[in-house]
């Protein structure tokens, strides 16, 4: 909760029972979650983050798989088996007998690609720029768990206060019928007042479990994102130290910064890399072979005898039957689209960040205006009281002044919350809810790392980190 922006007179005003006491203040700092230890909890652990860096890892390899491009392909053949003939060679009889070899060999085989149309090169150029966009979309998850962190450690300490205010509202009504059955039984007041006592117990007692209900689904998201129980959580603090000075500014940073709009500019980089890779297809296409073998028993038992060749092929596509046209036409209009996503991803980002700026702003004027309307309520329920006492109020006015300080109390506790989870929220929008750029206590993941790992190595099936 923002305790920066409590008054006098609003600090007592919240003055509540002592369990909601409990949820703003902590009674064991040392032992405590705070929100930044639940946020780097959620960075190491949580299973959609780490999906998404295992999406990365693997879309690295698609850049030494296209690399292979360049290499040459090696392969070894053996054969052997059997082979009878009967007859004449050149005129010649054999004897009258049938001749019986049993021809085989082995060989090496070398393939090694000069020029496919730049095609190698366009692909691996495109699988680059594909996991830079990945990246970016890691980054995306990255912000989006944190936030969802940030939200679930704020959800779960609201409704706690919540639950404990509803419980304490039941305590106070409790004794107010007690009070109220008890002027009942000298005649002070009527069958009417007691059935009003009644029914707002009864509400009271249902707003308790609709509150556990509330507080249950709470801790369960917190379980799910975080990773672990929620236990004593410390006062969760308002992010503003990273919220731009103005809207303006956070636009243009947003529009600069944010993961979705450079993701979506990458993806048009490997769509205009696309229309290259196939108009390759137009281009010549050159490569050597070179090969090697040893064959035995080819025409008569025991010859034998190696053979190499070096070849040299050229092919020129004339006409294929249109479908690399196609091909190319297809590409191009993926591009265009490619681009209009991108206008959208700005519009939307900017969209984003207006509206959480607003949001933010308001969560501020509805924690001062929450603060006002619980001190206000305080001093009308403490009078309204005294009025009862000597006649002047009602049964009703009492529980209706009650009911608006429970309101207000629960409207303080859900501003407090906005106002928290609203600055990570335009922190997000602005693309810098990170843990590099928070600071966060936690050693940042790598995302180059396993690139630099595996972007030239020509064999091996065991992954960096040894699977």
């Amino acid at each position: 909760m923002d305790v920066k922006e409590r008054n006098p007179a609003a600090r007592s005003a919240l003055r509540l029972a002592g369990a909601v006491a409990s949820v703003l203040v902590v009674a064991c700092p040392a032992a405590a979650e705070t929100l930044e230890s639940a946020l780097s909890r959620a960075y190491q652990a949580n299973p959609a983050l780490n999906a998404a860096r295992a999406n990365l890892r693997a879309t690295d390899e698609d850049v030494n798989r296209f690399q292979a491009g360049y290499r040459p392909n090696a392969a070894i053949s053996a054969d052997i088996g059997v082979q009878q003939f009967q007859g004449s060679i050149s005129g010649a009889q054999i004897n009258g007998r049938r001749g019986l070899t049993v021809p085989g060999g082995a060989g090496l085989t070398v393939n090694q690609n000069l020029f496919d149309g730049f095609q190698t090169d366009n692909r691996v150029r495109a699988a680059e720029s594909t996991v830079l966009g990945t990246r970016e979309g890691l980054r995306q998850t990255e912000m989006n768990t944190l936030f969802n962190a940030a939200q679930s450690y704020m959800n779960v300490l609201s409704d706690t206060a919540t639950l404990e205010l509803q419980r304490n509202n039941v305590e106070v009504l409790e004794e107010q019928l007690r009070q109220t059955r008890d002027r009942f039984n000298v005649g002070e007041v009527t069958r009417t007042d007691v059935a009003q006592a009644e029914a707002r117990l009864a509400g009271a007692r249902s707003q308790v479990s609709a509150a556990e209900a509330a507080l249950r689904a709470s801790i369960g998201i917190f379980r799910q994102i975080i990773g672990v129980e929620p236990r004593q959580l410390a006062p969760g603090r308002p992010l503003d130290r990273y919220v731009p000075a103005s809207l303006d500014q956070a636009i243009l940073i947003g529009l600069k910064e944010h993961p979705q709009i450079l993701a979506s500019l990458h993806a048009v980089d490997v769509a205009e890399l696309q229309v290259k890779v196939a108009e390759g297809a137009l281009y010549p296409q050159a490569q050597v072979t070179g090969a090697v073998q040893q064959r035995y028993d080819q025409q008569f038992p025991g010859d034998n005898g190696v053979t190499a060749s070096i070849v040299g092929r050229v092919n020129i596509p004339l006409y294929q039957g249109g479908g690399e046209y196609a091909a190319i036409r297809q590409a191009k209009e993926n591009v265009g689209r490619a681009r209009l996503v991108a206008d959208q991803d700005r519009d939307t980002i900017r969209a984003s960040i207006v509206r959480t700026w607003g949001n933010l702003e308001a969560s501020k004027a509805q924690v001062i205006a929450s603060q006002a309307q619980v001190q206000a309520n305080e001093v009308a329920l403490n009078g309204v009281r005294e009025e009862a006492r000597v006649g002047q109020r009602t049964t009703l006015d009492v529980l209706n002044a009650q009911q608006e300080l429970l309101s207000a109390r629960v409207a303080l506790i859900r501003a407090q919350r906005d106002r928290v989870v609203n600055s990570y929220d335009v922190v997000q929008a602005v693309g810098r809810l990170t843990v590099r750029f928070t600071s966060l206590p936690v050693t940042p993941y790598s995302a180059r790392e396993h690139l630099d790992q595996v972007r030239d190595l020509w064999f091996g099936v065991r992954t960096p980190d040894g699977r």
